[in-house]
């Protein structure tokens, strides 16, 4: 019998899972950290915790098993858009932290680039628009405001290809990290773009050289390494890619218009197409499948699963010590204050821009906003208002998509942390008015990785096999009667947003 093993890097923890070759998870591990966020709107990395996080899981996974290691034919790794990047030096070692997804600093560098870019060359080139969101945008702050780290920097690597390079010692970037960076990727080509990287002021070779599929091997494991996990020296390790795309791929979605809503600690709604440029406001990367054809759009909310947790931290003191007397999860003991209360929350609407939003609104300075709240109000309303603030803000971007030629399925799969909730998924049915499936047993991104590495070493010719692993719960049906009344709200949704925009604004200046 052949195994995989498939590893995702997450923004709060890194999750791996050893397979055998019918698909069945055998072993899996967890390794949680924390994002540091030094400033409001700053988030950033340091890329030893990805690798520590990542030999332990391999490690964990290998161990739990009787499995032999000469029978674990390969290993696959995706990782959380890391926006800039990891600076290294010519030693490859990290010079600066890396500035992820969620880190809103770059504003500076977003109006210069309007003001002395052609936006339209950039859109057409790359297939993504200009926003401190993108990896290119970190780039150039680390050039103005940092003149000895750029002066170092060799490289600037995406998280997970900087953690295979530390396990093989062979550095190499997917196609689908760099497509995510923006700005610097020509999305027709599957190229770096040195046209619009010298228009920009970013030196062609900061980029690195080897651009790989998502299924190619980059290199083995090595003998350190391999006394660190217990894995054999040698074992080729796959490229793997974005996050986001792997989940997609680990959800069974290949064709057009299948879509995912991946929601864990953010929220990337995504399809698979091969429509280059279908909005200014989606986010557009090549596919960790046939990545020189497919194109995996999203759009996507920078807080979602965020949002519980911080309510969590923050306000549910007396859950969280309920769960510590009771092994009862915290966020359970919050659903139950919050499931037997009406759709809308008896009017309440929370905005789910603590961190800046993506798409469609693209608007940095957007905050969290709470909106109604009256005495009566108890915490089960407002935890109840967060998860619905989500589900609007999932809705907002399908109703950007519908406006486009592209073609999107009836369902929405769902997958992530999200899914396990008891509540909220029959709110994204509600909310968007279309039938939620959900996988029995989902493992989000690490199976789409365990089958990315078995693509890689021919343990698997075709990767809708699978569609042979996955078994899906009945489909949620919307509630016609909570549809009317969410559509009300999410018109209120929408209006508020744009109302106080500039408030937000002023506030986030002050």
């Amino acid at each position: 019998m052949n195994y995989l093993i498939g590893v995702d890097i997450g923004t709060q923890g890194t999750k791996a899972v050893l397979i055998n070759e019918n698909g069945k998870v055998l072993s899996h591990s967890y390794k949680g950290y924390e994002v540091e966020t030094p400033k409001p709107s700053w988030a950033q990395q340091w890329p030893d915790v990805w690798v520590e996080a990542t030999i332990e899981t391999l490690k964990d996974v290998v161990n739990n098993t009787n499995v032999n290691n000469d029978n674990i034919k390969g290993i696959a790794i995706s990782g959380l858009y890391g926006g800039s990047g990891i600076p290294v030096n010519k030693d490859l070692e990290p010079v600066a932290p890396c500035l992820i997804w969620m880190d809103r600093r770059a504003e500076e560098e977003v109006e210069w680039i309007k003001n002395n870019i052609d936006i339209d060359k950039l859109y057409q080139v790359t297939g993504n628009h200009v926003n401190s969101y993108f990896g290119f945008t970190k780039i150039l702050w680390y050039k103005n405001n940092k003149p000895k780290v750029w002066k170092k920097t060799k490289y600037f690597i995406p998280p997970a290809n900087y953690v295979i390079y530390k396990l093989t010692k062979e550095l190499a970037v997917d196609h689908s990290s760099a497509g995510n960076i923006g700005g610097v990727y020509d999305l027709k080509e599957r190229k770096w773009s040195k046209e619009m990287m010298d228009d920009l002021g970013i030196p062609y070779d900061y980029m690195p050289e080897r651009l790989v599929e998502c299924t190619e091997k980059v290199g083995g494991v090595t003998k350190e390494i391999s006394k660190k996990t217990g894995l054999k020296q040698g074992t080729p390790v796959m490229a793997g890619g974005v996050d986001a795309p792997v989940a997609t791929l680990g959800a069974g979605a290949f064709s057009e218009g299948n879509h995912v809503a991946m929601i864990g600690t953010s929220m990337c709604w995504g399809f698979i197409t091969q429509k280059a440029n279908l909005s200014k406001k989606l986010v557009s990367m090549p596919h960790s499948i046939n990545s020189i054809n497919n194109i995996y759009t999203f759009g996507g909310s920078s807080t979602a699963g965020a949002l519980v947790r911080w309510f969590r931290d923050v306000f549910g003191e007396i859950e969280m010590q309920a769960e510590e007397n009771t092994d009862i999860s915290a966020y359970t003991l919050l659903e139950l204050k919050a499931q037997d209360i009406k759709p809308g929350s008896e009017g309440l609407l929370v905005l789910p821009y603590f961190m800046g939003e993506r798409s469609p609104i693209w608007d940095s300075d957007a905050r969290g906003t709470i909106i109604g709240l009256s005495l009566y109000h108890s915490k089960g309303h407002i935890y109840r208002a967060f998860m619905e603030g989500v589900a609007y803000a999932l809705k907002h971007n399908i109703e950007l998509v519908k406006k486009t030629e592209a073609e999107l399925d009836d369902e929405i799969i769902l997958v992530g942390g999200v899914s396990k909730s008891k509540i909220w998924p029959q709110i994204i049915a509600d909310v968007t008015g279309q039938p939620v499936r959900i996988i029995k047993d989902d493992v989000e991104a690490p199976l789409g990785d365990a089958l990315l590495a078995g693509l890689g070493t021919g343990v698997f010719n075709e990767p809708t096999v699978i569609k042979d692993w996955l078994e899906f719960k009945e489909p949620i049906i919307p509630d016609e009667e909570n549809n009317k009344i969410y559509e009300k709200y999410y018109e209120q949704y929408k209006d508020v947003y744009l109302n106080i925009k500039g408030n937000m604004h002023t506030l986030t200046k002050l």
